[in-house]
């Protein structure tokens, strides 16, 4: 009596339980097969994910083992994890943790930024170019680190470069015609007139990214922008914040917050376009500030001429403008009254600067440009405040007459209504 030839049963079980196995059940009938045996029977029962089944002995049936047809059936690939439910929480805390580092940075910035105006004002352009190339010889210096390191790689560094030259125009304009109106004004006033920056960021998300926002939002801003108008032109002439001080400049801090929301626009369209191009990868942030950074500076060398006559400076003789301000910077030579504070102050303030930079390009990469202005600017209150106090080199402080603090309070509730759902990042389309 023929026997009947089965596998063994590791063999049967890997190959019951896996597509592409080499064992075919059955695959070949022994030629001495009796039609009028009785029908083969299955008893199938499983535990988790082994099946095991039960034939009937009385069939004269020989199994025979199939060789893999190829290497490549034989290869299985299992079916790739659902994603977890962890990334969205994981995603909100990093927004969260970018957001506090953001805010701190943000108010060391605002502080910083009006204490190196003091032994800077006669050479605000001179700050703003050392600023200037301060980011492109840190940035670049980075970018080339990270280059080596294999975290920019050549397809990132090869995205177009047309966005990068806006966004140096717009970054150089927004910076020089920032330090020129803060060196005028008083301190608590900056950060006030800076809130125009959501106002134009709102308008230049729905512009350029297509973007649409609740009626909570358009609320918040219209709050902000009202705050902003209560809080500099509210009062009598006496006590207006901004009595004696000529309309020009804070004209031009509301078109610098214009310049730099339009600037970081540009930037987040550059993140979604590379996540494109990139196919899902994130852009590093160095790539997007050092060819910002860059541009930035060569435009700002071709201000020169227009930067000279505002200030009433002949272009002969902008090389002994440059040499008085480094010389003002430096803190050296006889010619350097009212330069008190400096190199310190402004050091500390370029130093500040660049990591807010860093920082709030973080955020903007892990959530939006309108987020990242909210983090920003929840700095406000507590920057108006420390403005207000006698500082060193600024020992007179300000009085904040009740009109500014009404203005104040309407601006940070405009603030919290529109922050009221606090998206992340929304599918934008750029056009």
């Amino acid at each position: 009596m023929e026997h009947l030839h089965l596998p063994s049963s590791s063999q049967l079980i890997k190959s019951l339980t896996k597509p592409s196995a080499s064992l075919t059940p059955f695959s070949h009938l022994h030629s001495n097969f009796n039609p009028k045996s009785p029908a083969l029977k299955f008893s199938i029962f499983s535990t988790h994910s082994i099946k095991i089944y039960y034939i009937n002995p009385s069939c004269r049936l020989r199994l025979r083992h199939s060789p893999p047809l190829t290497a490549a059936e034989n290869d299985f690939t299992p079916p790739p994890p659902p994603p977890s439910e962890s990334n969205a929480s994981n995603r909100k805390l990093a927004v969260f943790v970018c957001s506090a580092v953001t805010v701190a940075l943000a108010i060391a910035n605002r502080v910083l930024y009006k204490l190196a105006l003091v032994p800077m004002k006669e050479y605000p352009f001179f700050l703003a170019q050392l600023t200037t190339f301060g980011y492109v010889a840190i940035y670049f210096s980075a970018l080339f680190m990270r280059y080596r390191a294999g975290i920019a790689t050549d397809e990132m560094l090869a995205i177009p470069k047309l966005p990068f030259i806006a966004i140096g125009l717009l970054e150089a304009l927004g910076v020089v015609a920032g330090m020129y109106s803060g060196a005028m004004l008083p301190g608590p006033a900056i950060p006030i007139l800076n809130q125009a920056f959501l106002v134009w960021q709102l308008a230049f998300s729905m512009l350029l990214l297509g973007r649409s926002y609740s009626l909570n939002k358009l609320a918040g801003c219209f709050l902000v922008a009202a705050g902003v108008v209560l809080a500099v032109t509210s009062g009598s002439e006496h006590d207006q914040l901004l009595s004696g001080v000529w309309i020009v400049w804070p004209a031009m801090m509301i078109a610098s917050a214009a310049f730099q929301a339009f600037a970081s626009v540009l930037k987040e369209s550059v993140f979604l376009d590379a996540a494109t191009r990139l196919k899902g990868k994130l852009l590093d942030i160095f790539v997007v500030n050092s060819f910002g950074s860059g541009f930035q500076a060569l435009f700002v060398l071709l201000f020169l001429p227009l930067l000279s006559n505002l200030k009433g400076i002949p272009l002969s003789e902008f090389p002994t403008y440059l040499k008085s301000g480094a010389a003002c910077f430096l803190n050296i030579g006889n010619n350097t009254s009212g330069c008190d504070g400096a190199p310190l102050l402004p050091l500390l303030y370029i130093i500040t600067n660049i990591a807010f930079n860093i920082s709030v390009l973080n955020l903007l990469k892990f959530s939006s440009a309108v987020v990242s202005s909210l983090a920003v600017m929840s700095s406000v209150p507590i920057s108006i405040y420390i403005l207000s106090l006698p500082l060193p080199y600024l020992p007179g402080g300000v009085t904040l007459s009740p009109f500014f603090v009404l203005g104040s309070v309407v601006l940070m509730m405009g603030l919290v209504v529109y922050n009221v759902s606090w998206p992340l990042k929304q599918n934008s389309d750029i056009l």
